[in-house]
């Protein structure tokens, strides 16, 4: 076994899908990226969220690694990643939560929400399912590439698909 506990040939069988290295490689680097996120930031929330972002990182980025035995320094510029969009205000929770006491009553007999005076399922119905989907994502903090990513497209596709969206629901609105 490696000194980092990552044996080129157990990343070399996960670069080529094999699951129980992959599960592996990612139990291995959970500690690693634990530690790290820890004296750099703290709060244990936020920790474990950039936990499971860079191994997410790892994990889609597994099969460009060309050098097997380069693995760790291939994850901790993963990290390194997260941090930087952490610091730099990029980084936010891919979900949002809400309390749903503090959400704003909805009138019986209307279409919007109190003190709104936006249709937005009328303004949403303009656009097509993908549209939609994409807004979605967007709207959960999904990054362009990475919906380009699950949506099997281009980054460019995903933003001008955004950018025609808005464009319809505001011509939506206008009428």
């Amino acid at each position: 076994m490696a000194q980092d506990g990552f044996h080129p040939q157990l990343v070399s069988q996960a670069q080529k899908g094999d699951k129980v290295a992959v599960e592996l490689v990612l139990k291995r680097l959970t500690p690693v990226f634990r530690s790290f996120f820890l004296r750099r930031v703290g709060d244990a929330f936020i920790v474990d969220d950039l936990v499971q972002n860079s191994l997410l990182r790892v994990h889609t980025g597994l099969g460009a690694l060309k050098d097997p035995r380069r693995l760790r320094a291939f994850a901790m510029k993963a990290a390194l990643f997260e941090l930087h969009d952490l610091y730099r205000g990029r980084y936010g929770p891919k979900e949002r939560l809400f309390d749903p006491v503090a959400l704003p009553e909805r009138p019986a007999n209307t279409g919007v929400w109190a003190g709104s005076n936006v249709d937005l399922e009328r303004a949403l119905s303009v656009l097509t399912p993908h549209a939609r989907r994409i807004l979605e994502l967007r709207e959960y903090g999904y990054r362009y590439k990475e919906i380009a990513a699950l949506l099997d497209t281009t980054e460019t596709a995903v933003k001008m698909q955004v950018k025609r969206a808005f464009e319809r629901m505001r011509e939506a609105f206008a009428n």
